[in-house]
């Protein structure tokens, strides 16, 4: 993973950190920046990112004989030839009028599928700023009556009110799981519900939503009314699958600067192929869905069919085709900038689900509310290289490195103001330890409340373990909504 190295004069990463150095590489393409060494199986090498230079056509070094086309009035001039020419016009405006409204129609379905939000009663899709903003933008309100979301380390399950504007928790009285399997369901946690129980709000909240029911058959949402009083002084703590759970021991675990990581340490790592070669890292979130980069999936690999995901296996030897999940959905960041690597996120939807054992779960998607520390340790894993410009560790490998506050960051002595809100940096300002190549879209993960959370996907850097060049991930915390969005989209 490497940025510009003329840094802080430099101008925007140029070079993701995936992409698998095998000992007998495939021969390397001609690319505009001599510096960037991602090797990719044929043939599907990377665009080289970003190109702030404009593309110039290369023209010919001797001129080539053109012949001078006949202009329209010489072709239409009796005027069998003028029916010909217009009829001909005619139907070549018909045929453009259909492909641009066929083009129109994918684009629009294309828009809705990436939104993840559209009106189930007449289709309309809807702009995600609309989504439980209190305003009615589907004809039945479907935008407004299922906004619901887990708050901090409790997990404590919140929902919108379009009257208040506001989100609120759920008072515990009268709750059944039933309830709580509803909730998850509306979050895209369609084939799963763990547990839930009452806790002590520690939002500050002054008002609930509490169970009114008296409302008869109706569904969670129509039963839901605000109350000032919470009779059992609890409200809902939801949790809709089991995660965050990791056999990893205290020891000191190597991707530049750690070591190899044990069964069951960091089981929510997968790797992505193309072509039974090791491409990227991915983070499991349920058993159909696997986080991972944007700039991993960028054309041509934004095909669900060029991937196989590997879960539950540590050296990348033993990863065989068979072993392996294929992928049915690939679906990137509608606003990922691929100059700046902003929004740097994407998620895969696999074709069969994995089946979750001590060396394959979940890691836990960060709730609002979550409060970090300036240096929150934090670690990284991945088989990239150890070192860089090395090949790609055959053994999946693991480091601690603390978050880096974004103004030190984006100090003109690190990464001059290249850092966005959708950015986060964690590593060493000295060195030392780092990602590296081959760990891209990989886990940034810390334990908090005894639980591990996915803060981040590995993203870019300058070099590996350069000083004042730490690791740069996608800031998970800014995409859960839009997670689970798309789960619940693509159910």
């Amino acid at each position: 993973m490497a940025l510009n190295s003329g840094l802080p004069g430099g101008v925007g990463p140029y070079y993701e950190n995936h992409g698998y150095q095998p000992e007998s590489p495939y021969p390397v393409p001609p690319t505009a920046v001599p510096s960037a060494y991602v090797v990719y199986p044929a043939p599907y090498y990377p665009p080289a990112v970003p190109q702030y230079s404009p593309r110039v056509l290369t023209h010919a070094s001797t001129p080539s004989s053109h012949t001078q086309p006949k202009s329209p009035s010489a072709v239409c001039t009796s005027k069998a030839k003028k029916v010909l020419c217009v009829t001909f016009t005619l139907g070549a405006v018909l045929v453009g009028v259909v492909l641009a409204a066929v083009l129109l129609w994918k684009f629009m379905e294309k828009k809705c599928l990436v939104s993840g939000i559209e009106c189930g009663s007449s289709g309309t899709c809807v702009s995600p700023s609309h989504w439980c903003d209190g305003v009615l933008h589907c004809p039945s309100g479907e935008d407004e009556n299922r906004c619901v979301r887990l708050y901090g380390p409790n997990f404590i399950l919140q929902v919108y009110s379009p009257q208040r504007k506001s989100w609120h928790p759920v008072c515990r009285d009268d709750w059944s799981e039933g309830y709580g399997r509803a909730a998850c369901q509306d979050m895209g946690y369609w084939n799963s519900f763990y547990s839930s129980h009452g806790v002590v709000d520690d939002s500050g909240a002054t008002s609930f939503m509490k169970l009114n029911l008296s409302a008869g058959n109706m569904d969670l949402y129509k039963k839901l009314y605000h109350s000032d009083v919470c009779s059992s002084k609890t409200v809902v703590s939801l949790r809709c699958i089991e995660c965050g759970v990791s056999a990893r021991t205290r020891r000191q675990s190597r991707i530049v600067g750690g070591a190899g990581a044990a069964p069951g340490d960091w089981p929510w790592q997968v790797s992505l192929h193309v072509q039974g070669v090791h491409v990227c890292g991915g983070s499991i979130i349920t058993p159909e869905w696997i986080v991972t980069a944007a700039h991993c999936v960028e054309e041509p690999l934004n095909n669900p069919r060029h991937w196989t995901v590997f879960a539950g296996i540590l050296r990348q030897a033993f990863m065989f085709y068979g072993l392996g999940r294929r992928v049915d959905k690939v679906i990137s960041h509608p606003h990922y900038d691929s100059k700046t690597k902003n929004n740097d996120i994407a998620l895969m939807k696999l074709q069969t689900p994995l089946t979750f054992n001590d060396k394959v779960k979940a890691v836990c998607l960060p709730n609002p509310g979550m409060m970090l520390e300036p240096e929150q340790p934090c670690w990284i894993s991945g088989w990239g290289a150890t070192h860089e410009k090395g090949k790609t560790s055959d053994e999946l490998n693991a480091v601690m490195v603390p978050l880096i506050e974004p103004s030190r960051c984006n100090s003109k002595y690190v990464y001059n103001n290249l850092i966005t809100p959708a950015m986060i940096c964690a590593g060493y300002l000295q060195g030392t330890i780092d990602s590296c190549q081959g760990d891209s879209g990989g886990p940034l993960v810390t334990l908090k409340s005894h639980i591990w959370w996915l803060i981040g996907d590995t993203s870019w850097g300058s070099g590996c373990a350069k000083a004042n060049r730490p690791g740069v991930y996608g800031n998970v915390t800014v995409f859960t909504d839009w997670i689970y969005r798309q789960m619940r989209a693509n159910s």
